[in-house]
């Protein structure tokens, strides 16, 4: 018994990880053509968005609408619509249009804004040393800044203390007295401070980086401490100034009547018109905007932030400019990353850390296609340049076949980047305008590689980004549906009279006017109750233009119009008996007008022509004809689902 009993066990674990084993299984065939369980996934996920709970029943209903989509499709490629020359070019321009975005945003940008985002949650406390470097310096005077930054970086590491450091060598004037302390940060930093901004987040607390360049120089950054970030606090104030050469104290019995008035209850407005002395906001409820770390003095921002709700306020608090009672006026919390991926997108495009990181990426992929120059070729054409190279009289050289350098398998011709050169005349003259002609014969070969790169890393897009493949599968079969269905349905509908007219007939039922209402529409420009009672009581009894030629003896103030409108609308209206003379109820209106409805006829139900149901029918007839459709492909095309791989999908 236990031999029969371990085979089985071992025959069903076999069967499992054969299922499983594999990295992509197939889920369905249909036909002889696999559907993975990745591209499923994919496109669940994608059109199921939050509602894709993997759960058993959503999970088997969106399988029969895929499987629906794939007998189209397959049906498409069967009669060869993916090789129709115009839907090929369709997709090729698709193609270049996605991929000239997708490298940069997927590799780059959102790269960074994913970075800077889990960056945001964060204030981090931290010290610096820097190594001043002004930017007209020369190589040799940035080299001595690197060589006494390092030189700094190896007494720490040798046991000196980071404050008695940054005392002696550190730059900044501000934070040298105070051991280098510059208190709290949070992304993202100014532009040029990229690289300081990750020594600060990257670095353990209680630990210093290696030295980091910025516009002002070489830092070595000490982290002190780490805290969730406090974000961002709208507020207001009330402010007594402090006159010049005067005592914080005299002033002080103003504060505290204001503070006083608003314990007693009386609105902030209010208080804020009688005292504040802050005539920029004093009009406007002492609103200031919003404040974030840094965007003001320290105990201010730390009075603001301790106030603990929506409308409450502090008690006086005293800073450089006077005494100041603050009001929070809202503190947004930090939402999900595709509501802050919007604020953070500007700010890192315009920062300089895109271009560094763009220009790291365009690396990377040099270096994995064995991007190679060929020296020999390039010093040579560059010790034939003159200085007509940097300008418009520089004409390129007869087309040279030389191989200038190579990228992933491909040689690209030394002519190829000189007529480059040729197209580029406008950069080479105002470039070499400060610049050597070699500099700026380097500076475009730098150039014209970089796009080179780009259009290699796009043609291995398929191949290396498996997102791109499923966008770009996705396209095409959406395009090879549309053009089945146009054909086999739509066009079918459209054009076919006689079923048109034969499945109105058989379903006439389904096209029919309810119970509907001629209604008399008056709209009245007044808020007069009086007018408005004497127009509703005469509406329900005379004549549209009678109603108007009575209320409207001191001006236009009453118009009037005539529609159809069905009991549904009706019954919005609050007009639930139906009947001549039944009346709406008021409906306010934005400019203050008032608008009510009154029946002046009642429309019995009746049958719809074809003619006036003829976008309900068609729509509907499309509906059976595809149904029709669908039953044909699958009595064509075997379907054969793999139960294991579906239920392991289930959650």
């Amino acid at each position: 018994m236990y031999p029969r009993l371990a085979i089985a066990f071992l025959l069903g674990l076999f069967s499992v990880l054969n299922v499983f084993g594999q990295e992509d299984p197939v889920l369905f065939t249909v036909g002889e053509t696999p559907i993975h369980v990745s591209e499923f996934k994919y496109i669940y996920a994608k059109t199921n968005t939050k509602e894709a709970d993997f759960s058993k029943k959503s999970l088997e209903e969106y399988l029969e609408l895929y499987k629906n989509f794939k007998l189209k499709v397959q049906k498409a490629k069967e009669m060869k619509l993916d090789l129709v020359p115009a839907l090929k070019q369709e997709l090729a321009g698709y193609r270049r249009q996605l991929s000239s975005s997708y490298l940069i945003d997927k590799q780059v940008k959102e790269k960074l804004l994913r970075e800077a985002y889990e960056r945001k949650k964060e204030d981090v406390a931290i010290s610096h040393i820097l190594i001043p470097v002004k930017p007209t310096d020369n190589d040799d005077a940035v080299l001595r800044a690197l060589k006494q930054a390092k030189m700094v970086k190896d007494k720490l590491d040798a046991g000196e203390s980071f404050e008695s450091m940054a005392a002696k060598f550190s730059g900044d004037q501000y934070t040298a007295k105070s051991g280098g302390k510059m208190g709290f940060i949070n992304a993202l930093l100014p532009n040029g401070f990229y690289d300081m901004e990750t020594a600060a987040y990257e670095t353990p607390v209680g630990k210093y980086s290696n030295p980091v360049r910025t516009n002002l120089g070489y830092h070595i950054v000490k982290v002190n401490s780490r805290r969730p970030a406090i974000g961002t606090i709208e507020v207001a104030q009330i402010l007594v100034r402090v006159p010049k050469g005067k005592d914080a104290s005299t002033v002080k019995a103003k504060i505290d009547q204001a503070y006083a008035a608003l314990e007693s209850g009386v609105i902030w407005d209010s208080v804020v018109g009688q005292f504040s002395e802050d005539e920029k906001t004093k009009k406007r409820g002492g609103q200031l905007g919003f404040w974030k770390l840094n965007s003001t003095a320290p105990n201010l921002l730390e009075t603001a932030f301790a106030i603990p709700k929506d409308g409450g306020y502090s008690k006086p608090v005293l800073s450089s400019a006077g005494w100041h009672i603050l009001k929070r006026i809202s503190k947004p919390s930090f939402q999900d990353y595709d509501v802050e991926k919007g604020r953070l997108q500007a700010q890192v495009e315009r920062d300089g850390r895109f271009q560094e990181a763009r220009t790291a990426f365009l690396t990377k992929v040099k270096n994995e296609a064995n991007y190679k120059v060929n020296q020999r070729v390039w010093e040579a054409f560059l010790e034939g340049l003159d200085k007509d190279f940097n300008t418009y009289k520089w004409k390129a050289p007869k087309p040279s076949s030389e191989i200038l350098f190579e990228l992933g398998g491909k040689e690209t011709s030394l002519g190829s980047f000189t007529d480059f050169l040729a197209r580029n005349a406008r950069f080479r003259a105002t470039f070499g305008r400060r610049n050597p002609p070699k500099r700026v014969a380097e500076d475009l070969l730098q150039q014209f590689s970089d796009a080179e790169v780009l259009e290699y890393e796009k043609s291995q897009l398929e191949r290396k980004y498996p997102d791109f493949k499923a966008l770009m599968r996705e396209y095409q079969e959406g395009i090879l549906l549309f053009e089945i269905t146009k054909s086999e349905v739509w066009d079918k509908a459209s054009k076919d009279t006689l079923g048109l007219k034969q499945y109105y007939e058989e379903n006439k039922a389904k096209y029919k006017y309810e119970e509907r209402a001629t209604v008399v529409e008056y709209n009245l420009k007044t808020q007069s109750t009086k007018l408005l009672k004497k127009a509703r009581k005469t509406a329900t009894k005379k004549t549209a233009s009678k109603v108007a030629e009575k209320i409207n003896k001191k001006g236009k103030l009453l118009t009037f119009s005539e529609k159809v409108l069905d009991k549904k609308r009706l019954n919005q209206l609050g007009i639930k008996n139906l009947k001549k003379g039944a009346i709406s109820s008021n409906q306010l209106n934005d400019d203050n007008s008032t608008t009510f409805y009154v029946v002046r006829e009642v429309i019995a139900p009746r049958q719809k022509s074809l003619k006036e149901a003829k976008g309900f029918v068609v729509a509907d007839y499309q509906g059976q004809l595809e149904q029709e459709w669908i039953d044909t492909l699958r009595k064509e095309y075997t379907i054969k689902v793999n139960q294991e791989v579906l239920q392991s999908l289930v959650k």
